[in-house]
């Protein structure tokens, strides 16, 4: 690419270092992070249902990992992954729309996002422990 005199140098290919951050750059961020933990939590999942169908023993062994307090906090962060994963791919199909690209439309969405699926998943735990 020829440069014209007088013109100024930037780089073909503008990355973080020349981004402010958003929080829509961090919510895309966070979204790819929560799409791998899936993979994890429902490698995880499948054991567990692999426990059941093997054995009483096993599935006793993979009932007492489950209801530890790592184990709670592992179901937890799932939950949380899941229902952010969830309201993130609502967000994008409200874009796939056309709607949602304003300034103050994307800011809202992102934050529907974080404070939805942290709301959601305490409502659901919290329902979960009572029926117990």
């Amino acid at each position: 690419m020829s440069q014209t005199p007088g013109s100024a140098q930037r780089p073909l290919s503008p990355h973080l270092q020349i981004y402010r951050p958003m929080l829509t750059m961090t919510m895309s961020i966070v979204h790819r992070i929560t799409g791998c933990a899936l993979y994890f939590g429902t490698f995880l999942l499948v054991a567990f249902l692999v426990a059941t169908a093997i054995s009483p023993r096993a599935y006793e062994t993979a009932s007492w990992l489950a209801g530890s307090i790592v184990g709670k906090l592992v179901m937890f962060g799932y939950t949380w992954a899941l229902i952010h994963h969830m309201l993130g791919g609502i967000r994008h199909f409200i874009w796939d729309t056309g709607a949602g690209f304003g300034a103050v439309a994307r800011e809202r969405l992102a934050q529907f996002t974080i404070g939805g699926s942290v709301v959601l998943t305490i409502v659901l735990w919290a329902a979960i422990l009572l029926v117990k």
